[in-house]
């Protein structure tokens, strides 16, 4: 459930866990949480508290959500990306999503199924909650964490960062200044504001090609890329699967900045890919050199545009985790699996080789497992009443869940 009402002039709330950012990382490690019997934090606004039920003074565990609704990523992508074109979904833990319409927005079907996710398992989802920063009570490695917030600060015993990347689009620098539309993938609303344009798409992801694909069939575009794009033409079979995220994660491991999953796996026959092959959308260009008034040039070849679009990724949202120090001197978060090598008590899901919807799932049960293994097991009685709690919240949420999933 979400919770809402906390203000700056609240006291420090304490609580096991804290868990940032309500995205599918964030969901699956409060899912898995619950199931291991941390009690759901209730605050005042939320009319009280019941068995099992945590009130902030000590023990179980919490949600911070930055948005204003459930969604997470989700509710902030274009308008025109359909459940058919998505790149990959995976279910959340114990629910699967209902059948949809493949027309219907992305941007709808999942911020409902994520909202009657929260119902049905009664989740403690407070939100809007923007994390400012976390840092330790003292130089103990078993002090307690302060997390601060811009609605009060909560202290916990561990913590677990699923602050995905959305809130941080990346833009490369290059020298000059084009004088026409520049946006970045997660400005972009739909071809319509293209139509009869040429358009520069830069990058060679997953985003670059739904962009390619809804704006060459409204106008021109030419495609660039940094290095040759990487496709895949083959089963996505579990093995394969099992050896790109490994290539991931050994980078997250050395402590290096990391690399999306999806620049591992390369480009696959998706529907948007075979939409963009169609429109003949995928005839690569190398990366240009410098910027000008009226486009792009490549040393002494210019080609005017209309506008730039820029798919061309994203970073991690870590910065409130500086005054950890968790950052190596390779410039990434070095991960002993969720782990932070650096602290015990921080995991992060979401980041690195579990930013995939079913990477996430993985790293939520993996992170509540060894925060478990850190903290030790919620008392047994506690753990019952718990259970009891989310059958009963469970039994009535479950039409509501699928009528707004869908």
């Amino acid at each position: 459930m979400t919770v809402y009402g906390a203000t700056n002039s609240d006291p420090v709330r304490r609580v096991d866990v804290v868990v940032i950012g309500a995205g599918q990382a964030g969901l699956s490690a409060a899912y898995h949480l619950r199931r291991r019997g941390f009690a759901p934090y209730r605050g005042a606004a939320a009319g009280g508290r019941g068995a099992g039920e945590a009130d902030g003074t000590g023990g179980g565990f919490v949600v911070l959500d930055a948005d204003d609704a459930p969604g997470g990523a989700w509710a902030h992508r274009s308008p025109s990306l359909r459940m058919a074109t998505v790149h990959g979904f995976h279910d959340l833990p114990d629910v699967e999503l209902p059948d949809v319409d493949p027309n219907a927005p992305a941007r709808e079907v999942v911020p409902g199924y994520f909202a009657a996710y929260e119902a049905q398992h009664a989740l403690p989802v407070v939100r809007p909650v923007k994390v400012l920063a976390v840092r330790s009570e003292s130089a103990r490695p078993d002090a307690r964490l302060l997390v601060e917030t811009d609605s009060g600060t909560w202290s916990a015993r561990a913590l677990i960062n699923a602050t995905g990347t959305w809130t941080r689009p990346f833009l490369p620098h290059y020298p000059g200044r084009f004088a026409g539309r520049q946006l970045h993938y997660a400005a972009y609303r739909g071809p319509e504001e293209f139509a009869g344009k040429r358009v520069l798409v830069v990058g060679g992801g997953a985003s670059a090609i739904q962009v390619l694909s809804e704006v060459a069939a409204v106008g021109e575009t030419v495609w660039v890329t940094r290095t040759p794009p990487v496709y895949h033409a083959g089963p996505f079979t579990p093995e394969y699967g099992r050896a790109v995220v490994a290539k991931v994660e050994e980078r997250v491991r050395q402590g290096l900045p990391v690399r999306s999953v999806v620049s591992v796996t390369g480009l696959g026959p998706s529907v948007a890919y075979r939409r963009a092959e169609e429109l003949g959308a995928l005839r690569r260009r190398p990366m240009f050199d410098r910027l000008t008034e009226h486009g792009v040039a490549w040393g002494d070849e210019e080609l005017a545009v209309d506008a730039i679009v820029w798919a061309t990724g994203f970073r991690p949202e870590v910065g409130h985790l500086g005054p950890l120090g968790l950052r190596s001197a390779g410039g990434g978060i070095a991960l002993t699996g969720t782990r932070a090598t650096a602290d015990p008590r921080v995991h992060l899901v979401g980041y690195g080789p579990s930013a995939s919807t079913v990477g996430a799932n993985r790293a939520g049960r993996a992170a509540v497992n060894e925060i478990v293994a850190l903290l030790g097991a919620p008392a047994a009685a506690e753990s019952a009443a718990v259970a009891v709690a989310t059958g009963a919240v469970a039994a009535g949420a479950v039409a509501a869940g699928a009528v707004a999933a869908g």
